[in-house]
């Protein structure tokens, strides 16, 4: 009962139905309808507060009901009794301003934004390109260091050995000098 509460219950005429939806807001009705127009503000949809006509749409919450306007009969009665006559299309000159076709806009172009974003598709791969030289350098380097590490460690230890070793004899040739 709560979730009806928030929901209220449009309605707009399409061909020879209502369509009635069940939506928290008037925006959300008309994205439920499919319209890019403000049927509202038009004066074609509105809302619905008939017990009998909301049942089903409350029931269905964001789906559109289709109900019948009327029966055929009343359908074909509602009807004009005379077919509209067509007058004779004027000739463009003859025609008041408000009732010549304007043109339409060009629809606009879409280059620059296209080259915008190759330009930074681009740029993308060109950074990656340079980070991964970059990560290979110092992975390089890092080799060389661990390399030279191994070499010097090697060296000291070897020359650590040759003084110790001079150190002994040294301290052997003092204490046979001495006595």
């Amino acid at each position: 009962m709560a979730r009806s509460a928030r929901l209220k219950v449009f309605r707009t005429p399409i061909g020879f139905h209502d369509a009635y939806v069940a939506a928290p807001s008037q925006k959300a009705a008309l994205e439920a309808w499919g319209s890019d127009h403000d049927l509202f503000a038009r004066g074609v949809a509105e809302r619905v507060e008939d017990p009998e006509l909301t049942r089903e749409p409350l029931a269905n919450p964001g789906t559109v009901i289709r109900r019948l306007r009327g029966t055929t009969a009343e359908q074909i009665a509602a009807l004009p009794k005379d077919p509209p006559r067509r007058a004779r299309a004027a000739p463009e000159a003859q025609k008041p301003a408000r009732a010549r076709k304007a043109t339409p806009k060009p629809k606009p172009d879409r280059t620059p934004l296209r080259e915008a974003e190759q330009a930074l598709a681009d740029a993308e791969a060109r950074h990656a390109e340079e980070q991964d030289a970059l990560a290979r350098r110092e992975a390089e380097l890092a080799r060389e260091r661990r390399t030279l590490e191994k070499r010097q460690a090697a060296e000291q230890a070897r020359l650590e050995r040759a003084r110790d070793q001079e150190r002994d004899r040294y301290d052997r040739a003092v204490r046979d000098w001495r006595g």
